[in-house]
């Protein structure tokens, strides 16, 4: 898709990733590293068995199939090599401070004049400018200021993050997009762009429908361990098994089945059949309507009976009968889950000689420009010769299509996804301009649009801001899709569109007649986009549920939480954050090819193989020693102190990461150096993180004194690490995330003027925030029968009273 291309990569760490994601793709990838090589090759965990340069297991997973040239950027002649090797580029992505680049002459304003069409992508904390932009930071503390560990963890103990750092690999991921964005924006303008993205704003997508709960509702969501909130209603979904747990979210599609199950075991009697109506459950309970058999009831029964089995039983008996169920699997279940095999997803990795690891294969599989997974990582330096004998020439100028126009206006979709992760794909597309046609029914609804927060607290389907956010710069279209004439519009839509996407359970959208085969005969060059939990194919494929089975399934569940505790859940659908940066970017390098080809092409992403990626370096660790991450509250080996400690006023919290002894030092200067302080065991790192505990209380006295605001700014001037612990009515007010303009105020239909979520980057030049609001159901529906299908008046009477429109 993208072997036209050239990529320069200056980042480290989990920076890695987005660069190495567009390698994938098709790009040529060449990291630039200084003599001796990346720090990174030398980062935790570690393979015992490899070279030294290559004994970091996250390093091997992220540089995968990029080609290595090593230069001294402070020394004239490779500086002089690196600008020739920027003149022949058409991307760079970097990860250094902010302002780090430019004072070295190497910044945007800089490598443009060298090449005039560079696509730069730089990748910060907090965004290259602004009030927190050089902040001191840890994955502890941007978990915090994302607002991630505000809804993570149990009510009655401190906020907690994932146990595995994950703010990072968000913010790489969606540098993937951001470069195919800023790359489509230079196709219309003909010049070269800056994409600035920030990991605070990435992590703040994590919060689903808690983002910006508050200005929605007038009140945060707060953390509740695994219980899932939905609207007023608050429901368990982690139950347990003889040899673990399983996610089950009692809704109308999995009751009607699971009740007759409980019912054949013996658990609740024949009248649980006939006394309740469970399609409609959960649509009532979300609308407060009175329930026949109450919640008690339910998650008493559902808890008594998947505690006789074990969690694989489980699993088995609910691929036959089609109920929502996933097992919450460690990473050594991970590791060896049967469908993963299945589905040929594991890519070999050779990490040392003589030992090969299963690593994450193929994100995303298309049918015409499949993904090019690599197997090895670079040596330092092990293409600086061939790399220099043969580059290519500069770039060459881009004449501009439009001068004016958006990265994708033009661009045509059916959307006729739902829930998460087709829809915030689309999203993508639609905010920067392509024309989006949301086609969705009214019976049921999409799920969203059931789901809170509602406007001030009032239920109904064009109320509900969860499906607001993820629904922007959309046209809606309702339509019975059972109804003959429906299909036929369905299928007039699709002759239109470049794109359409679907997220429905495997072989749902065929049934409807709608299936690749009936897509691609009714449009060759047009892209479809299926996007599932576990894939098309596979034993697992028929399990249909939401981003909370597929963390649980994909390991997050198990390592989200407190060890002397059940699995505590990263926060609502996890996933559904994670799977679209690496959907919407291959999206976008199909569209490359497409513009260049004319091809189109089915790209089916099982959202799982895409999850795993987050999880990469902890799986290739535990094969190699055997160890698996568990939940650890917010413990991390080498760093203490490490936690949320207590804050001034009720349920407030500040993070504070400790790295070093010399950021100790400056900790305890900041708090006036107290006695307590002094202890020699306190003095080394191995010595705190033994004494952690102590250590929180002592600090937890001192930090109580400090509103969360406060606290930061003492210790950030300090040069701490530190973070206030955000909700939804924090971030509404954070200075960071308004100097980028992150909150876009739009007018909607129904809710009036309310707050819609900007993007994780920003480009230069470009206001690239949502268009206009999410629409209410069918709100354009005889628009787009006219001015997109150019119906006649008298057609669409007949197709209205058809009741093809919902």
């Amino acid at each position: 898709m993208l072997k036209p291309y050239r990529i320069i990569d200056l980042t480290e760490g989990r920076a890695g990733l987005g660069p190495m994601m567009l390698g994938f793709m098709g790009a040529d990838v060449i990291k630039v590293e200084p003599p001796g090589g990346d720090p990174s090759r030398g980062e935790l965990p570690l393979d015992p068995l490899a070279r030294p340069d290559a004994a970091s297991l996250r390093f091997q997973l992220h540089n995968r199939g990029k080609r290595s040239v090593v230069l001294d950027l402070g020394a004239a002649d490779d500086r002089q090599r690196f600008l020739e090797l920027v003149a022949s580029a058409h991307f760079l992505f970097e990860s250094a401070r902010p302002g780090e680049m430019a004072a070295r002459g190497l910044g945007f304003d800089d490598l443009i004049r060298v090449n005039p069409q560079l696509v730069y992508v730089a990748t910060t904390p907090f965004g290259q400018d602004g009030p927190y932009a050089n902040h001191a930071s840890t994955d502890l503390t941007l978990a915090a200021m994302g607002g991630m560990m505000a809804v993570n963890g149990d009510a009655d103990r401190r906020p907690v993050r994932i146990s595995v750092p994950q703010t990072w690999l968000h913010g790489s991921a969606e540098s993937a997009v951001a470069a195919m964005v800023a790359h489509f924006r230079r196709l219309q303008t003909g010049q070269g762009q800056f994409a600035d993205v920030s990991v605070q704003a990435s992590v703040f997508w994590t919060l689903l429908n808690a983002s910006i709960a508050h200005a929605i509702q007038g009140s945060d969501i707060e953390r509740n361990g695994s219980l899932l909130q939905l609207g007023t209603v608050t429901l368990p979904v982690v139950y347990p098994c003889m040899d673990g747990g399983v996610v089950v979210i009692a809704n109308g599609a999995s009751m009607p089945t699971l009740t007759r199950w409980m019912v054949d075991a013996g658990i609740v009697g024949e009248n649980w059949l006939t006394d309740e109506e469970w399609k409609t459950y959960d649509f009532r309970w979300i609308a407060g309507e009175p329930l026949k058999i109450g919640f008690d009831e339910v998650n008493a029964a559902i808890s008594a009976f998947t505690s006789r089995f074990r969690m694989n039983e489980l699993l088995e008996r609910a691929l036959e009968v089609g109920i929502t169920l996933a097992p919450i699997n460690t990473v050594a279940e991970v590791v060896g889950f049967r469908h993963l095999e299945a589905r040929g997803y594991w890519q070999p990795l050779e990490t040392a000689p003589g030992r090969t690891l299963k690593a994450p294969g193929a994100f995303v599989r298309l049918s015409g420009t499949p993904l090019q997974v690599a197997n090895s990582a670079p040596k330092p330096g092990e293409h600086t010769g061939e790399v220099f004998a043969s580059l290519p020439r500069p770039v060459a100028t881009v004449e501009a299509a439009a001068p004016g126009a958006l990265p994708f206006e033009g661009l045509k979709v059916a959307d006729f996804s739902w829930i998460g992760v087709g829809p915030i794909t689309a999203k993508y597309l639609g905010d920067h301009g392509a024309t989006v046609v949301r086609i969705e029914t009214a019976q049921p609804p999409d799920r969203l649009r059931v789901g809170g927060p509602f406007k001030d607290g009032v239920f109904g389907t064009n109320r509900s801001q969860f499906f607001g956010q993820y629904n922007t710069s959309k046209l809606s279209l309702a339509l019975s899709l059972r109804n003959p004439e429906a299909l036929t519009i369905a299928k007039r839509l699709v002759e239109w569109a470049d794109v359409v996407l679907e997220s429905f359970t495997p072989g749902t959208i065929a049934a409807l007649g709608l299936g690749w085969d009936v897509v691609h005969e009714i449009n060759p060059g047009a892209i479809m986009v299926s996007s599932c939990l576990m894939g098309q194919t596979g034993p697992a494929a028929p399990l249909a549920g939401y981003g909370n089975h597929a963390a649980a399934i994909s390991g997050f569940y198990e390592i989200t939480g407190w060890p002397d505790r059940d699995p505590g859940g990263p926060f609502a659908a996890y996933t559904d954050t994670i799977a679209p940066h690496f959907l919407a970017s291959t999206l976008m390098a199909a569209l490359d090819h497409r513009r260049r080809t004319g091809e189109g092409q089915y790209i089916e992403q099982a959202q799982m193989e895409s999850a795993v990626y987050f999880l990469g370096a902890e799986l290739l660790d535990y094969q190699v020693s055997g160890r698996a991450p568990r939940r650890a509250g917010n413990d991390e080996p080498g760093c203490a102190p490490h936690d949320a400690f207590p804050c001034a006023g009720k349920d407030e919290w500040c993070a504070i990461a400790i790295e070093s002894d010399e950021q100790w030092q400056a900790l305890c200067e900041a708090m006036g150096n107290p006695d307590w302080a002094r202890n020699p065991a306190f003095e080394h790192t191995e010595g705190r993180y033994a004494a952690r505990e102590e250590l929180f209380e002592r600090l937890a006295a001192w930090t109580s004194g400090f509103e969360p605001q406060e606290l930061m700014a003492t210790l950030q001037a300090a040069g701490v690490p530190a973070g206030a612990v955000q909700r939804s009515s924090d971030l509404l007010q954070d200075p960071q995330l308004a100097h980028r303009r992150f909150f876009r105020p739009l007018p909607h239909c129904e809710m009036g003027e309310v707050p819609y979520e900007g993007h994780m980057f920003r480009i230069r030049g470009y206001d690239n925030g949502p268009r206009f609001a999410s629409p209410g159901l069918g709100e354009h529906s005889v628009q787009v029968l006219k001015e997109i299908l150019g119906m006649p008046e008298d057609e669409i009477g007949e197709v209205l009273a058809s009741g093809a429109i919902a």
